[in-house]
């Protein structure tokens, strides 16, 4: 996708294919895990996946799903947004997010922002779709400061501020999201020298408030 400037353009969701979320999923859960008997089948499920073996995966997710664990619902959630192994569903989509979300899951607050945003499931609402990408990105997650910036930029449930823009694209770009760059450096555009400054601390300051 052609990158166009801020004030023209920001329609970019980034509601992840379940397959990159999976991926990112294997090394970092985005809550902390369960007990391990209730976890019992999440490894299996999770491999299946990876395999293309819906069937299975859902065997395995379902009821751990179910039984409130977070990683699951977020997985399952990816599921039945794709369609993988059971009727493509945005509302069963959106209740599996949700209940993952609530539950403080990084990646799940990010696809819930993204289906407010676009209106999958749900009414589309921008106020709604920056609460939760708010939540995922103060968490850390890239592709949630990514998507925070662009509501930022747009003053999309959000006033616009092409300071706060620039700050969480800053720190998406910090988060290995490339394409942030470019937008941070659009959003530069509409900015003083003394404004870029002052991005600049507050993602300096961000980051050290969670490294403490």
């Amino acid at each position: 996708m052609k990158l166009i400037p801020l004030r023209l353009q920001m329609t970019v969701s980034f509601l992840l294919p379940c397959l990159s979320i999976l991926v990112i999923s294997c090394s970092s859960r985005g809550v902390v895990s369960t007990e391990a008997p209730v976890r019992v089948g999440f490894e299996e499920g999770l491999r299946a996946y990876e395999h293309g073996d819906y069937a299975v995966a859902l065997k395995q997710f379902r009821p751990l799903a179910e039984n409130g664990d977070a990683d699951a619902q977020f997985h399952l959630g990816g599921m039945y947004f794709n369609g993988q192994g059971v009727p493509q569903s945005y509302n069963e989509a959106l209740k599996w997010f949700r209940n993952s979300a609530e539950q403080g899951h990084a990646r799940a607050q990010n696809n819930l922002g993204g289906m407010y945003n676009e209106g999958h499931g749900v009414p589309q609402d921008d106020e709604e779709a920056t609460r939760w990408y708010r939540k995922a990105a103060e968490q850390g997650l890239g592709y949630a400061q990514y998507n925070l910036g662009f509501k930022y930029g747009r003053g999309e449930g959000v006033p616009r501020d092409y300071v706060l823009a620039h700050m969480w694209f800053s720190l998406a770009a910090k988060n290995g999201i490339q394409t942030a760059i470019k937008l941070r450096d659009a959003a530069a555009a509409f900015l003083t020298p003394a404004q870029i400054e002052d991005a600049l601390r507050l993602a300096k300051e961000w980051k050290a408030s969670k490294s403490q």
